[in-house]
């Protein structure tokens, strides 16, 4: 690297862990691009054909799913914390330059959900970075403290709403069960398109016109994007709380010794990975039932996915620190400053290779395949991020919105 000053080295530590939560997050949604959505929950809904493909499932809801998500919500929490300092030393107003940033993050993640994938979560973070700025004075033991409880209160919750699904399959499978429980029962298989037309109708969609998609996402997903904020307090909050914790204990950082890291590292995967394999092993042994898998991946892996998070964020940070002089964390670093870029460039990529203006692969290739896309995709954001960022200051995507932010145009040439 350039330079190993402490100030370097902190914004490299971020700039990587944010790299590497870019990255990471396609494991999952690669699933979602390139399959009905209800796959990511259950194999047996759609591309659990081979056993390759259940090891695929079973090894991605075990290692990654929620875990990199949940890293990315962290960081984002973290980010917040560091704007708002930097705001307050430029003589700034922190709130005025996050609101700001929050409200075309939000027309961003509409315009992202409206135009190129459903999948999106940008909507979601401005949302809930409007709440979590209100507490961003706190100390950080009262943020991860709180931030701990209410993420453990929204995981009992979403356990306890699921957990209503048990009773309808219940009453829907037992011997001289109603018509009314019957009828239920097909209802909600039917609108989470388990069952009936609704996975065909999905491939359909997916590899129609680009007006055709669109009309399909007015017509009958419009609603996703409030639903997911909604959601917002069950997780994404507490994650972003926990993460300005996080960055304000120097945590996130890099700064704590790496006996400290390690400790934190090995425990908390110790656990954290038992648990969520054991509960892989349950949706296996129920034969991937989606009710099963509903209650398991959303709602009882809320413990596992929290412990993971931190888990691999302390052996991620060992990792940059053991090899920060590297290319490699050079431009997973790089990849990480662009990370809005990336994520976007992620699903115009993504969509044009699986949708049906494209090369109309969705519902084509099966997990294993899906993989080598995400290696594909890996190569472009290592590839074309650090030669960019040697000439300008920002990622094209963060030029563009540090420039409506701040309602003034931004220098971006070095």
């Amino acid at each position: 690297m350039a330079t190993t000053s402490p100030i370097a080295d902190r914004y490299i530590t971020m700039d990587a862990l944010r790299g590497f939560g870019v990255m990471s997050i396609l494991l999952i949604n690669i699933v979602a691009f390139g399959m009905p959505d209800m796959a990511v929950v259950s194999p047996a809904v759609y591309g659990g054909e081979t056993s390759g493909d259940v090891a695929a499932w079973l090894a991605g809801f075990i290692l990654v799913d929620g875990k990199l998500r949940a890293l990315f919500t962290l960081l984002f929490g973290a980010s917040m914390t560091l704007i708002a300092e930097r705001a307050e030393r430029d003589a700034q107003s922190p709130a005025a330059i996050h609101y700001s940033r929050m409200a075309w993050l939000a027309l961003f993640g509409l315009l992202h959900f409206l135009f190129l994938w459903w999948g999106d979560i940008l909507f979601l973070y401005a949302g809930a970075g409007c709440i979590v700025f209100l507490c961003r004075r706190w100390q950080a033991k009262t943020l991860i403290k709180w931030g701990v409880i209410i993420y453990a209160i929204g995981g009992l919750l979403l356990t306890i709403g699921l957990s209503s699904l048990f009773v309808l399959q219940a009453e829907a499978t037992s011997p001289g069960a109603s018509a009314e429980a019957l009828a239920e029962y097909d209802i909600v298989l039917t609108d989470m398109g388990i069952i009936g037309d609704g996975v065909a109708r999905e491939i359909a969609v997916y590899l129609g016109s680009y007006s055709e998609i669109l009309a399909d996402k007015i017509e009958n997903r419009w609603w996703m994007p409030l639903q997911n904020l909604i959601l917002a307090p069950l997780e994404t909050i507490p994650l972003m709380m926990i993460g300005m914790g996080l960055y304000k204990n120097r945590f996130l950082l890099g700064e704590w010794d790496a006996a400290r890291y390690r400790k934190i590292g090995l425990w908390f995967t110790a656990i954290g990975l038992p648990i969520s394999a054991a509960l892989g092993a349950i949706v296996y042994a129920k034969g991937f039932d989606i009710v099963w898998a509903l209650n398991v991946t959303q709602g009882w892996s809320a413990l596992p996915r929290l412990l993971l998070a931190i888990g691999y964020t302390s052996l991620l940070i060992l990792a940059i620190r053991a090899f920060r002089e590297s290319r490699l964390i050079d431009r997973v670093a790089a990849a990480g400053r662009a990370a809005f870029t990336n994520y976007l460039g992620t699903s115009i990529v993504c969509t044009t290779i699986f949708y049906g203006y494209g090369l109309a692969l969705f519902g084509e290739l099966g997990r294993p395949a899906l993989y080598l896309v995400v290696l594909g995709v890996w190569a472009l954001m290592l590839l074309w991020s650090k030669p960019w960022l040697d000439r300008f200051r920002f990622g094209p995507l963060e030029w563009l919105w540090r420039t409506l932010a701040r309602r003034e145009i931004q220098p971006i040439r070095k």
